[in-house]
């Protein structure tokens, strides 16, 4: 792979921070929910799969100790940072649908682990799942847990909207219904077969 702060578009040097925002704006760029019916798929299809790579190349290697960058580390010298290196992998499974492997890898996370992006993830799995409640449960914990996190409050806003949650790469796709839609639909078909009485 060639160099990941490369792909990600910033400097070995770059915060915690700051890699973790290039990341969910390349993310948000070219999820492939933004190119359904579109002959860039298969080139946006390959790039998250880079970025997301890229991504977890960096994690990793921060992770465990390698380390190329001088912005976050705390006085005692070690990285400073709550990032989880699964939480990567959890959102390339919901990235490609995968919410089964996102599902265990997020119930598999100890307790003292589970930070605001748990939350947020695990609201993202069950909000594709079809369990809005839930979904809406874990996303607020999300964001009172980060009030400043733009990405979790932007999916709150849309979930309180009901405006189809496309604004996240981790929102329903393009097969997703509202609850009313589904309601409305099984009404309208009880008043036809109650016309013809043939149902």
């Amino acid at each position: 792979m060639s160099d990941p702060y490369k792909i990600l578009g910033v400097s070995p040097d770059a915060t915690d921070e700051e890699i973790k925002k290039a990341y969910r704006a390349l993310a948000v760029k070219y999820h492939p929910d933004n190119y359904v019916d579109n002959p860039l798929a298969d080139l946006a299809e390959e790039r998250m799969k880079e970025i997301n790579e890229a991504y977890e190349q960096i994690q990793k290697e921060r992770a465990s100790g390698g380390q190329r960058y001088s912005g976050s580390r705390s006085s005692g010298g070690s990285y400073s940072g709550s990032y989880n290196p699964a939480f990567a992998e959890v959102r390339q499974n919901i990235n490609n649908g995968n919410m089964a492997d996102a599902e265990q890898i997020l119930n598999s996370t100890p307790s003292e682990k589970r930070n605001a992006e748990w939350n947020f993830l695990m609201g993202c799995v069950l909000l594709r799942k079809g369990n809005y409640f839930d979904a809406q449960k874990y996303v607020n914990t999300a964001c009172y847990m980060d009030p400043g996190n733009m990405e979790y409050k932007n999916m709150q806003n849309q979930m309180r909207g009901h405006a189809g949650y496309q604004g996240s790469p981790y929102a329903g796709g393009a097969d997703s219904c509202d609850l009313c839609d589904i309601c409305s639909m099984y009404m309208c078909l009880n008043c036809l077969c109650g016309r013809r009485g043939a149902c």
